[in-house]
């Protein structure tokens, strides 16, 4: 089952004891900063959790598998999402 936004503003209201309303607006906040951060070409580091890099991509050729036909990629940037050694540990029960 994937873990929704909604219910994570849920958790927070219930954990955290704040008003649903300010609990949305507080994660929203959040993922702004994130956001812009990446937008930024830094990276994001949430010790104990992971890192986000913002990655360039070189201009490359490719293919359309739908028709096979050859062409060119543009330069582009993507997030990449590196987690940490606590969180794989945890992920594979060994924490």
């Amino acid at each position: 089952m994937t873990l929704t936004k909604g219910q994570l503003v849920d958790s927070i209201h219930k954990q955290v004891d704040l008003p649903k309303n300010k609990s949305s607006q507080v994660f929203d906040s959040l993922l702004e900063m994130i956001k812009k951060t990446l937008e930024d070409g830094e990276d994001v580091l949430v010790s104990g959790f992971g890192k986000f890099c913002v990655k360039e991509k070189r201009k490359r050729r490719g293919r359309n598998p739908h028709t096979g036909e050859d062409l060119m990629l543009d330069e582009r940037r993507v997030v990449v999402f590196r987690c940490s050694g606590v969180l794989r540990d945890k992920v594979n029960g060994e924490g």
